[in-house]
């Protein structure tokens, strides 16, 4: 995997320059999540892999898919990563893309797993103190674990908060052992 991320930087990077310059954040980021959607399809996959086909071929077909979601710069885009045999990449390039673009606009994306869900009070404050840990802008994601005893665990970035009885239980476990 991290051989895919250090293929993928340089050109999530240069997606994001460019759409920085041309103030459209937020239209790249729609294209690329179509492009990256598509180049996961199975049938898709296929015919990324097939040695039979030349660059050229395979970006048209891609861009026969879904070109009108793209536009003019991110077909082009598209056929460059295709003349680099790098189609494949597009997940990964969507994922850097996302964390520059969150990065620039102060935004993080935190996922919050509960035993029960959250109420709106409960939210709001669980989004304010984290936007003021890591001083961004929080965008709450909540989902429901009904395997978790009680509590919840935050994912914000790389950082993992376990707030569950389980893994409270599991840190004085290992306190008491140590």
């Amino acid at each position: 995997m991290a051989e895919l991320s250090t293929l993928a930087r340089p050109y999530a990077k240069a997606a994001f320059s460019y759409a920085q310059q041309a103030s459209d954040l937020s239209g790249w980021s729609a294209a690329l999540e179509t492009a990256a959607l598509v180049s996961q399809s199975e049938k898709v996959r296929e015919l990324l892999d097939n040695p039979q086909l030349t660059s050229e071929e395979r970006a048209e077909t891609f861009l026969s898919i879904c070109s009108d979601a793209l536009g003019a710069h991110g077909s082009n885009f598209i056929r460059l990563l295709a003349e680099n045999h790098r189609l494949q990449l597009l997940p990964e390039i969507f994922q850097l893309f996302e964390a520059l673009k969150a990065q620039a606009e102060a935004t993080l994306e935190v996922e919050v797993v509960s035993a029960t869900p959250l109420n709106d009070a409960q939210a709001q404050v669980l989004s304010e103190k984290l936007s003021r840990k890591f001083e961004r802008e929080i965008h709450l994601h909540c989902s429901v674990d009904e395997n978790l005893l009680g509590g919840a665990i935050i994912r914000a970035g790389d950082t993992v908060i376990d707030g569950t009885v389980r893994g409270r239980l599991a840190k004085l476990a290992e306190a008491m052992n140590s």
